[in-house]
């Protein structure tokens, strides 16, 4: 079943900065998809129309076959509860407990009163500690967000995606700033969670041996234009050399992994 479509996006920043030129894509429920393309290609402003953190210039998109575009302040606040989102940077508060962090997951679930009061009733903190064992650091429930490592840190921004009880999960860059073999317990993280929850999953990526490793269908931007969409077992170097529209370097690669030789004949 088709739980997102991008019909003819785009999205011009102020300076006449096209961002996104008329991309059209959908995107079914449970699909675990990975969004590449070199920095500016657009992978972010298209990640971030999906909640409407950035507007559409122009096009539609359907959640569940519904023009969010559309949607008034109300209604986007609805929408947004059940879109996770996970960060390059982790966003969260560096002095707050983890389990904090996580029951934010959970603010648009409790009335503000409670929130500010920091009284969030016994059900949400439970959903709140299995997200957190979920991905393996129960134990760090009630230790400051500063004192866990970079890795750590991202699985708390998991968790807390996890909290919402999403239907889609957006994750910008989650392994920018981790080094490899953190890059990929992160990764095995969110290809888990999809697969057990069935949790719709679009990742944004710089690094190529990643992408073709864990996602099932490979997106490639160039300029803000779609330029590849196919199922990973299709990509090789070849392919990735034709969305960066360069030869492919190092500083492409997290390591750990081989990207498969380009095709000859």
């Amino acid at each position: 079943m088709e739980i997102l479509e991008f019909e003819n996006v785009s999205v011009v920043y102020p300076g006449n900065v096209e961002a996104l030129k008329k991309v059209s894509l959908t995107i079914k429920e449970g699909e675990f998809v990975v969004i590449v393309g070199l920095s500016g290609a657009g992978k972010s402003t298209l990640l971030r129309t999906v909640n409407r953190l950035v507007e559409p210039t122009e096009g539609i998109i359907r959640i569940g076959g519904r023009d969010i575009t559309k949607l008034n302040k109300k209604e986007l606040k609805k929408m947004r509860a059940q879109i996770g989102m996970i960060f390059q940077n982790f966003n969260l508060v560096n002095r707050s407990r983890v389990v904090r962090n996580v029951l934010a997951g959970r603010l648009s679930y409790v009335p503000t009163w409670r929130t500010m009061l920091g009284m969030f009733p016994l059900k949400d903190k439970e959903i709140a500690l299995s997200a957190l064992e979920r991905v393996r650091i129960g134990e760090k429930a009630n230790v400051r967000a500063d004192h866990l490592s970079g890795g750590q840190q991202q699985r708390v921004g998991i968790a807390r995606a996890l909290a919402q009880q999403p239907q889609i999960i957006l994750a910008d860059e989650p392994v920018a700033s981790l080094d490899p073999p953190t890059s990929h317990a992160v990764m095995k993280d969110l290809r888990r969670i999809n697969k057990e929850d069935n949790i719709t999953t679009l990742v944004n990526l710089h690094f190529i041996d990643l992408a073709q490793e864990y996602g099932e269908r490979i997106i490639g931007l160039r300029d803000g234009e779609l330029v590849f969409d196919g199922p990973a077992s299709e990509v090789d170097e070849g392919v990735f050399e034709e969305i960066y529209g360069r030869s492919i370097t190092d500083d492409d690669l997290r390591g750990g992994t081989q990207v498969a030789p380009r095709e000859e004949g």
